[in-house]
């Protein structure tokens, strides 16, 4: 379960830093693009729960 919830929790952290953050140009490899910046909210969170 706190694994799941700090899989969701950096999920929505890697969609809030490309909402509100993100990448004007288009060039920026995660956060150009919202499916990257969740995958790797997600992966960090996985990380970080582990």
């Amino acid at each position: 379960m706190k694994l799941a919830l700090s899989i969701v929790i950096g999920a929505s952290a890697g969609w809030l830093y490309y909402r509100f953050v993100g990448c004007a140009s288009g060039a920026c490899m995660i956060t150009a693009n919202p499916y990257t910046a969740v995958a790797y909210g997600a992966f960090v969170g996985f990380v970080v729960g582990s």
